[in-house]
């Protein structure tokens, strides 16, 4: 009897320190122990939060939903603007704009509606474990309608690099479903640079928005120097392993559905997430935005923190009633926007070196983190991540293949009549369109069983 007692006590009191816990746990532990982001390095994030927001309206010459400062755009140099209707359910809506003031190329994406059911096709085109990509998993919907963009954007984009005198950075940005579409791009074209006219990797930048979970662990880590993610506060989404297509079918009872995943996550061992090569992360750099503090009411003055984690990296529910108003992207914008104000005040009130010197000590700063990264991803035996030594090595035969190719196609441009359009070997037709399928394609191979693995044969670009 007594000791029936004492196992029920154990039981209770352990069900208790777990529901305290998790009713304790706010946003803010997930970054406690990351560094303070810089002016220079976030100071983009609320203008590309404008850009997107500016694919919302119909009309930028007469805006309906104007955010308080306004787009700060010219819409005279939005070159194209895609509907759902031009889209053809392959992809959300977006906008290719030049930022002739910040030297940028912009490619901008709206994240979900809830109204569209052709967004909904992209979330349910996956499968745990389906699409093997670049060493590592992604999801196979948003790697398709990222394919999709650049078929259709791929010449678009390179020309406009080049009418710009090659100096220009090309900036990928989406949220929400559009930043898992977004990133994913911005894989592909990393690979394939010599596609978009030579553009160095240093160039290409990427902007998750309140990103959704769409690449492995190893992949994320990898791309951390191009792509830059956002979260605010206790954003459901970077944080839920669940896959997209089940968050997305459980809208209505989201609550509901964030208390199991979290329920669920809590008997999971770390080194175990760590090791299922199948589970997808939010990408690259994460910059999160802190603006509540427990049991405080209301937001205080936001701070932004920055980090590229391995272990640890948003894989806790925060059960919070902000949850869900945290992934809008009217928000995000807002308190970004007062972020980058604050941070400006601060460092103007405590200069005590060249802002030059700074910039430069950052970038190094930021590098060495990247590189610390990768070595930790190894350390842990996150499944087919890279040394910094190996990644390295990656890229200069990267770097010495796309060349080969680039003069292998043109001298089979040279040798060979112009008469109609059909597939070149390297992805490219007669015409000097790109086929985009057919480049990464050559990513992937069957194996006999018929499930699709990565292309061991061709070279994968590493970060430098």
């Amino acid at each position: 009897m007594s000791f029936s007692c004492g196992l029920e006590c154990v039981l209770v009191l352990g069900c208790a320190r777990w529901v305290w816990k998790r009713c304790t746990y706010i946003g803010s532990d997930d970054s406690a122990t990351w560094t303070n982001a810089t002016p220079d390095e976030f100071e983009p994030i609320p203008r590309i939060c404008r850009l997107i927001l500016a694919v919302y309206e119909t009309d930028l010459h007469n805006p309906h939903y104007t955010p308080a400062g306004g787009y700060c755009l010219q819409p005279d140099c939005v070159v194209k603007r895609v509907t759902y209707e031009q889209a053809q359910g392959c992809s959300t809506p977006y906008i290719i704009y030049r930022d002739d003031e910040h030297k940028e190329i912009v490619l901008a994406m709206r994240g979900l509606n809830l109204a569209k059911e052709s967004d909904y096709k992209v979330l349910l085109d996956n499968g745990l474990g389906r699409q093997m990509f670049d060493g590592g998993y992604v999801h196979h919907g948003l790697l398709k309608s990222a394919i999709w963009v650049l078929n259709q954007e791929g010449d678009t984009l390179r020309r406009m690099w080049e009418e710009t005198g090659k100096e220009y950075t090309m900036v990928f940005a989406g949220h929400s479903l559009g930043s898992g579409v977004a990133a994913l791009l911005t894989v592909i074209v990393v690979n394939h640079r010599e596609r978009l006219g030579g553009i160095p990797r240093d160039k290409i930048r990427c902007y998750a928005i309140a990103p959704a979970r769409c690449m492995s662990l190893n992949l994320a880590v990898k791309y951390a120097d191009v792509i830059h993610s956002v979260v605010l506060q206790d954003d459901f989404l970077p944080r839920t392993a669940t896959p997209l297509e089940d968050i997305f079918k459980s809208i209505f009872c989201l609550p509901c559905l964030l208390f199991l995943v979290c329920l669920r996550d809590t008997f999971i061992p770390e080194g175990r997430k760590l090791g299922d090569p199948r589970r997808l992360y939010a990408p690259g750099r994460i910059y999160h935005i802190v603006e509540r503090k427990f049991c405080r009411c209301g937001r205080f003055p936001p701070e932004v923190r920055t980090a590229i984690p391995v272990d640890g990296r948003f894989e806790h529910i925060v059960l919070s009633c902000n949850a869900t108003s945290d992934h809008a992207i009217v928000w995000i914008e807002r308190e970004a926007e007062k972020a980058i104000n604050r941070m400006k005040e601060a460092m103007g009130e405590n200069m005590t070196t060249a802002p030059k010197a700074q910039k430069m000590d950052r970038i190094q700063t930021l590098e060495k983190e990247h590189k610390d990264a990768l070595e930790r991803a190894v350390s842990l035996n996150v499944p087919h991540a890279v040394s910094d030594a190996e990644a390295e090595e990656a890229d200069e035969e990267e770097g010495e293949e796309a060349s080969d190719r680039i003069g292998e196609e043109q001298s089979q441009s040279q040798s060979q009549p112009r008469e109609e359009e059909s597939m070149e070997a390297g992805g490219k037709t007669k015409s000097g369109r790109t086929n985009w399928d057919e480049v990464v394609k050559k990513l992937f191979k069957k194996g006999d069983s018929g499930v699709t693995t990565v292309n061991r044969d061709v070279g994968i670009t590493a970060p430098r």
